[in-house]
């Protein structure tokens, strides 16, 4: 087997693994909790608290049924754009920081995408009581109108502002309130590894092999 096809392969494996255990902590999530849930883990500042959400990562919104379908689409336009530029790049030998990245993200897109197409198909409802996978009755949503489930919620720290600050005074803070899953790590670690690679490392090694070609 060449060099090739054993990268090709252990980035898929990465891809699967990334995959998988996303779903394997929603499967656990949706049979074991309701929504609203919370369970702590360490302390208070490190929790699984169950919610469903309609959009975009991190629990923000695009509601709506049209809302669903863009972004489903948008969804599945993106994955499969960064399957051609995985392909391209393996085709060309392509440096491995940046098909780390994309590997990284494609995976959490996937993962989330199941989760807005097939999860209303399969899952029965989690309001109240803990859902059932396959229901007899069916689940609780059409084909592609799913909820992505999130789980980890991380207040590192949180406090009342003094009443006598304008605007905010008496309001609660929670540092990092923000409720994600394990496809939303994957996204947000690969968009940061992206945006390294793309601002420093690329020129950093372009510029490399053009003195190197200067010196010969």
């Amino acid at each position: 087997m060449s060099n090739k096809k054993k990268r090709a392969l252990a980035y898929a494996a990465i891809l699967v693994a990334i995959v998988v255990v996303d779903q394997v902590v929603k499967y656990f999530v949706k049979t074991n909790m309701y929504i609203g849930q919370d369970i702590p883990l360490i302390g208070t500042w490190c929790h699984l608290h169950f919610v469903e959400n309609e959009g975009f990562a991190f629990g923000a919104s695009f509601g709506g049924l049209v809302g669903k379908m863009v972004l489903t689409t948008f969804r599945v336009v993106c994955s499969a754009f960064i399957v051609w530029v995985l392909y391209k790049q393996f085709k060309g030998n392509g440096r491995t920081s940046l098909i780390a990245s994309l590997t990284l993200i494609l995976a959490g897109a996937i993962g989330n995408l199941i989760d807005n197409c097939f999860y209303g198909l399969i899952y029965s409802e989690s309001y109240y009581h803990v859902a059932t996978l396959f229901p007899p009755e069916g689940g609780y949503a059409p084909l592609f109108q799913g909820r992505v489930v999130d789980m980890f919620h991380f207040p590192l720290f949180e406090f009342d502002w003094p009443q006598w600050i304008p605007l905010i005074g008496g309001n609660h803070f929670e540092f990092f309130s923000a409720i994600f899953n394990v496809a939303d790590i994957a996204i947000t670690v690969g968009v940061f590894w992206l945006l390294i690679e793309l601002a420093f490392l690329a020129p950093r090694a372009e510029k490399t092999l053009k003195d190197e070609k200067k010196t010969e």
